[in-house]
């Protein structure tokens, strides 16, 4: 329960922050920035109580936060974003979080022509806390920074609006990040697993990090679709073509994110939020042996307190 109390406690706190009204006597606002974005809670419990059907009481309770600061003046343009999820779902004693993501983007670039802007762009993914197998929760597959995948790139970038771009690199450099020794020895996040004798005996620990090079795509569309909808819309491409595998050059790692937003009234709101992912060196099943290769899909649909800023 502490986590869910952390959750609320957190959520309450950044939304009063960022409710907070300008100060009227201070200086005149640049309009070169545009800053925004959103927070919301959302909560769902059961209780039973001598229920003949069964069942189990629980305590669901979610938070995100979506927050942008972009500048443009002149020829100069420069996006910045972060998005923060957190989620734990609580089934009679036993508590699982449901939702974990760190998510840093920021962008620079100049114009050159009409649309397009040479541009550098470098992002941040990890999570908070700690990530086990269920239903088997003692053995630890993921944690912050373990992993945590980091980007740079350098490339064009195609804004025919203020709702669609698309950044185009071929010189991008990846680094996977695996923060963890146990995590690192069994080569889950495609780092050089652990190494044993055929007796057992450990040779050498799993590599805690693996950079790539290779060409990036990033598409991402945000729109208010109707009054009161918003759509965010966002894919990325990665493709390593240095990997010292030939076979594995023509591989692509694939995230993609799709949130839509119904804004009920000021202060209550419905979201959809899927988040998949595609990544041939990641293993999505570590109960199985080998490397299991499967699409991973997230979704959270909710309904609860949010503020729009």
């Amino acid at each position: 329960m502490k986590k869910i109390y952390s959750i609320l406690c957190l959520s309450i706190l950044t939304s009063a922050a960022l409710a907070q009204t300008p100060d009227s006597s201070a200086a005149k606002v640049d309009t070169s920035w545009k800053k925004g974005g959103f927070v919301n809670v959302n909560t769902s419990q059961t209780g039973l109580t001598n229920w003949a059907a069964g069942g189990q009481n629980s305590v669901a309770v979610g938070s995100s936060l979506n927050i942008f600061a972009n500048y443009k003046k002149g020829k100069i343009e420069w996006n910045n974003s972060l998005g923060l999820g957190y989620a734990v779902l609580q089934t009679g004693s036993i508590e699982r979080k449901s939702d974990d993501r760190i998510d840093l983007t920021t962008k620079f670039g100049r114009q050159t022509s009409e649309h397009w802007y040479l541009s550098a762009l470098a992002n941040f993914k990890s999570q908070f806390a700690k990530g086990f197998n269920y239903p088997n929760d003692s053995t630890v597959i993921s944690n912050f920074l373990a992993p945590a995948y980091i980007l740079v790139a350098l490339g064009y970038d195609y804004m025919p609006n203020d709702n669609f771009s698309l950044f185009l690199s071929p010189a991008t450099g990846r680094l996977i990040i695996v923060n963890s020794t146990p995590i690192a020895d069994a080569g889950t996040y495609g780092n050089d697993a652990a190494v044993y004798a055929a007796n057992g005996t450990l040779i050498s620990h799993g590599k805690k990090m693996k950079s790539e090079f290779g060409a990036y795509v990033k598409a991402a569309y945000k729109k208010d679709i109707m009054q009161n909808v918003n759509l965010l819309a966002k894919v990325d491409l990665f493709n390593n073509y240095t990997d010292t595998d030939a076979s594995k050059r023509k591989n692509v790692v694939v995230n993609g994110e799709l949130a839509i937003n119904l804004k009920v009234n000021k202060f209550i709101a419905a979201n959809i939020h899927v988040i998949t992912i595609y990544d041939n060196d990641v293993d999505t099943d570590t109960n199985a042996p080998g490397v299991q290769r499967r699409l991973q899909v997230e979704e959270v649909i909710g309904a609860g307190l949010s503020y729009q800023f």
